[in-house]
C-alpha cells in the first residue's frame, strides 16, 4: 500500500533543529510505542493469532528490555510475520541525511562522507524523510551467503578510482550496515555457515564492522532478529555458541493452542474461491491439530499452519469445480468436498518410517476422526435419532454431482433437521447450499457413529440408508 509523505516535514538540519525533533535510537523508539499501544489498549501485534498469553508476553519484555532475539518454532508457526509485525512499532517517519549511504539521522552522521558533508553544509543539511517500512530488512540463510552479502567488502571501483585498500570509503556496505537506524532478520539463522554467523559477533556487541582485515568504527544502530528452528541445533545446522550468547531474548512459538485460533488463523489468510461454512473449517483445523498428533505422522518436521490454510483453499476450490459440474450459480463447500483433501497435500507432510504405503489410509482416518469430532461438538445435546429413523426408510443421495437443491429436496421432513440447520449456520436463507451442507455434516456424523449406513456407487455418489 503506497505511503504519502506528509507536506511539511522539515527538509533541513536547520529546520529539523528548529521543530523541537528529538532523536531516539532503535531500541527507544520500539520500546516507547509499545508501551504507548499497551496503555492504549492498541493491539501492537495485527494478525498474530493465538499467541496472546504466551509468545507476546515474552516477545513485548524482551523489545522493552532492548534485547536482540531469536524466535525459535517449527515450520510455520508464523515466526517470520512475527518478526515482520516489530515494524509497526517503529515511528511512522524518520528524518535521514538525504543521499547518506547508511540513512544516517542528521544529528548523527557516522559515515566519513556524510560526517565531511554535515561539517561543510552545516544547518542546510538536506534532510529527507523515510517511512518505517523501509527499515526493516530481511534475509533468509542460505549456506552460500557470505560476509560480504551481510557485512561489506572492499569495491573493486573505489580502489580503481585511486583510493587505497585501507581508506574505509572502498568498503560496499552489506545488508546489516545498511539497515542501520532499523531492524534486520535473518530467518534460519543455523543454515547461516558458522564462519558467517562469526561475521556478527562484532555487530551485536562492539556494534562495529570488520572488512578485509580492518575495523571500521561505525556506531551502528540495528535491531538483531531471527527465526531458527529448534531441530536445527543439531540436525542441519546450528547456532554458534558466542552468537547464541549475543542474543538478549529466546523466545518459543508453537502452533495454535486452541481450536479457534486455528479456525480464526484460516480464516485470516486462507483466499478461498468459494463460501467455506465455519464447520468445515473447523474440520480442517482439528484435522490439522490431529495430524500434529498423530505417531504415524514425523513431527520433528511439524505440521505446518500452512497446512491448515492449504486445506481450506482445496475445499474451497473442490466447492467450485462442483458447482460448474452440477451448474449450480453458487459455489458454497459441503462435506463431500472434503474428500480432495488428502490426496491433494499429503505431499507437504513427512510420515514416520515404516508407514510406506498407507499414507491415504492413515490420511483418510484422521480426516474422518475430525468430522466426527466436530459434528459432536457442534450438534451435541441433538436427539438425531428421527433423522436416523427417516433416512432409514427414505435413502438419501449425495455426492460430488449431486446438486445441493436435489439433496435438501431428498431430505425426510424432520424437525430435527430445522435445529440442524440453526446449529450450523443454514437458518434463514432460500439457498439451498447451506443446507445441504449442513445436513450431510449430520448424515456423516451419523454414518461414522454406525447409526446409518452408506454406499458410494462407481460414479462417486453416495446413498445415506438405514
Amino acid at each position: 500500500m503506497p505511503v504519502t509523505l506528509p507536506p511539511d516535514l522539515p527538509d533541513t538540519l536547520g529546520a529539523l533543529r528548529a521543530s523541537g525533533h528529538t532523536q531516539r535510537d532503535v531500541r527507544s523508539e520500539l520500546r516507547a510505542n509499545l508501551l504507548a499501544a499497551l496503555r492504549e489498549g492498541r493491539d501492537p501485534w495485527p494478525g498474530i493469532v493465538g499467541f496472546e498469553s504466551t509468545v507476546l508476553p515474552q516477545l513485548e519484555r524482551a523489545v522493552l528490555a532492548g534485547h536482540d532475539l531469536v524466535l525459535l518454532g517449527e515450520r510455520g508457526q508464523g515466526k517470520t510475520r512475527l518478526l515482520r509485525s516489530l515494524v509497526g512499532l517503529l515511528d511512522e517517519w524518520t528524518p535521514v541525511i538525504d543521499g547518506s549511504e547508511l540513512g544516517e539521522h542528521p544529528y548523527e552522521p557516522v559515515t566519513p562522507a556524510s560526517i565531511r558533508r554535515a561539517a561543510e553544509l552545516g544547518d542546510a543539511l538536506p534532510v529527507a524523510w523515510r517511512h518505517r517500512s523501509e527499515r526493516y530488512t530481511e534475509k533468509l540463510a542460505t549456506p552460500d551467503t557470505a560476509v560480504a552479502d551481510l557485512i561489506g567488502d572492499v569495491d573493486p571501483v573505489k580502489v580503481a578510482e585511486g583510493r587505497s585498500l585501507g581508506d574505509p570509503e572502498t568498503i560496499h556496505f552489506g545488508l546489516v550496515p545498511r539497515a542501520h537506524r532499523g531492524i534486520v532478520a535473518i530467518n534460519e539463522l543455523p543454515d547461516l555457515a558458522e564462519r558467517i554467523q562469526v561475521s556478527l559477533l562484532n555487530v551485536m556487541e562492539e556494534r562495529d564492522i570488520q572488512v578485509r582485515g580492518y575495523t571500521l568504527r561505525l556506531p551502528l544502530d540495528v535491531l538483531l532478529v531471527a527465526s531458527a528452528n529448534p531441530e536445527d541445533y543439531t540436525n542441519r545446522g546450528r547456532i554458534i555458541t558466542p552468537l547464541k550468547d549475543r542474543f538478549g531474548a529466546e523466545v518459543r512459538t508453537h502452533y495454535p493452542l486452541e481450536v479457534a485460533d486455528e479456525v480464526a488463523l484460516v480464516l485470516q489468510e486462507a483466499g478461498l474461491v468459494a463460501e467455506v461454512p465455519r464447520h468445515l473449517i473447523e474440520v480442517v483445523a482439528r484435522f490439522t491439530r490431529h495430524l500434529r498428533e498423530a505417531t504415524a505422522i514425523d513431527q520433528s518436521s511439524g505440521v505446518s499452519a500452512r497446512f491448515a490454510v492449504a486445506a481450506a483453499e482445496t475445499v474451497a476450490a473442490a466447492a467450485l469445480r462442483r458447482a460448474a459440474i452440477t451448474g449450480e450459480s453458487r459455489a458454497y463447500a459441503r462435506p463431500v468436498d472434503l474428500d480432495s483433501v488428502p490426496a491433494v497435500l499429503r505431499g507437504k507432510l513427512e510420515f514416520a518410517s515404516g508407514e510406506e504405503g498407507r499414507e491415504e489410509e492413515i490420511l483418510e482416518h484422521l480426516l474422518r476422526r475430525a468430522v466426527a469430532d466436530t459434528a459432536r461438538f457442534a450438534l451435541r445435546g441433538v436427539d438425531l435419532s428421527e433423522l436416523t429413523d427417516a433416512v432409514g426408510t427414505h435413502p438419501v443421495r449425495t455426492g460430488e454431482r449431486v446438486p445441493a437443491a436435489e439433496v435438501v429436496s431428498a431430505l425426510p421432513k424432520v424437525a430435527v433437521l430445522t435445529e440442524v440447520a440453526t446449529r450450523l449456520g443454514a437458518a434463514g436463507t432460500e439457498d439451498p447450499g447451506p443446507m445441504a451442507s449442513a445436513a450431510e455434516l449430520a448424515l456423516e456424523y451419523l454414518f461414522l457413529t454406525r447409526k446409518l449406513a452408506k454406499d458410494e456407487s462407481d460414479d462417486g455418489d453416495t446413498v445415506s440408508y438405514g
